[in-house]
């Protein structure tokens, strides 16, 4: 088969990184087609996976309109010419409307409900829109729903596994006590009427937990000169480690707070709005804690890191309990995309 992943963000990467690598093992023709958002290239770069570039981030908000007009005409000229089998991106906000035009089979894996536009742009346009079951909102279209979350598609146990000594590497101790922030730039689609920690918010999220250990911050936008010295020196492809080692996450990213959380970390995510995902792993498993005030996210946190949280016995039955529930999720994602099952490579290796 000739399969085309669309990739958007660094988080996609991760998302299909696994599947692609089987998949080529497996003698599929793949084209990855990317856009130069934060990480996305790097990331692309370091795990080798060949792409072309189409796109890339706008800094307005009027010209993300502009970019996408002229991502979707790339794309559209590319899958003309290739022909792939199958589409498959996050969102979907390219190759929806691309593949319904190409009349290209596409698959749309995609977990925030908040992202009204591109969802409308996309769900009608797709083959399969496939949602984590926790997914809140109605789809539009042909809807597929598994019981996973997306970052298990590489932090599942079948793929992932932390190592103390990348952090040693970078003179972090795992057996000291530390805290993960993160910070945003609030220019995605979904994040126009969104906001996270203000400035003045930051400086006691930072001094309230460096009262416990060290405080390390991966940042969209700029971090302020204060908190600078917070600033994570850690490579892109290694912060799961940190994460994994980490007493507490707090942060405005539903994606790492996600991780956090299938790494056995408890997470605090701050957002007005809110995810399914994040939802059910507070709701069903008490991993994730989710609130919109600031000052109340701020406290939390502190609290879990000040009585240890992440080591008590009954917070980590929750995880193995979360974990034992959940697919991994690339197996899925491979089977989404074939139509075949898996190979006998595959099977051997992680069942």
């Amino acid at each position: 088969m000739k399969i085309l992943f669309d990739i958007h963000h660094p988080a996609h990467v991760h998302f299909f990184r696994n599947a692609i690598r089987v998949l080529k093992q497996d003698g599929h023709k793949i084209i990855v087609t990317a856009r130069d958002k934060d990480l996305t290239l790097r990331l692309l770069d370091t795990y080798q996976i060949p792409y072309v570039c189409i796109s890339k981030e706008s800094e307005s908000k009027s010209g993300l309109v502009k970019e996408l007009l002229s991502r979707n005409r790339k794309l559209a000229r590319l899958v003309r010419s290739k022909r792939p089998d199958v589409m498959a991106s996050i969102a979907g906000i390219s190759t929806a409307p691309v593949g319904f035009i190409t009349r290209t089979r596409n698959l749309i894996f995609y977990d925030t409900e908040s992202a009204t536009i591109s969802n409308l742009l996309s769900y009608p346009f797709a083959t399969e829109v496939i949602t984590p079951g926790c997914y809140k909102k109605k789809v539009l279209g042909r809807h597929v729903t598994y019981p996973g979350y997306h970052e298990l598609a590489y932090l599942h146990p079948n793929w992932f596994s932390s190592d103390p000594e990348v952090l040693a590497e970078h003179g972090i101790s795992p057996e000291e006590p530390f805290s993960v922030v993160r910070f945003v730039s609030w220019k995605a689609l979904h994040d126009i009427k969104a906001r996270g920690f203000s400035f003045e918010e930051k400086m006691m999220l930072v001094n309230s937990l460096e009262k416990y250990g060290r405080v390390y911050i991966t940042s969209e936008a700029p971090i302020p000169e204060e908190l600078k010295h917070c600033r994570l020196s850690l490579s892109p492809e290694k912060v799961h480690h940190l994460l994994a080692f980490s007493r507490v996450f707090i942060g405005e990213s539903a994606t790492m707070a996600s991780e956090s959380v299938i790494l056995g970390t408890p997470a605090v995510y701050l957002d007005a709005i809110g995810r399914g995902y994040t939802d059910e792993q507070e709701a069903h498993y008490g991993l994730c804690f989710n609130y919109r005030e600031p000052e109340k996210a701020i406290t939390k946190a502190e609290e879990i890191i000040s009585q240890d949280l992440k080591n008590d016995p009954y917070f980590r039955r929750r995880y193995t309990k979360m974990i034992s529930e959940k697919i991994d999720v690339t197996k899925f994602i491979l089977r989404r995309l074939t139509e075949k099952g898996l190979t006998n490579r595959y099977i051997n290796a992680h069942e």
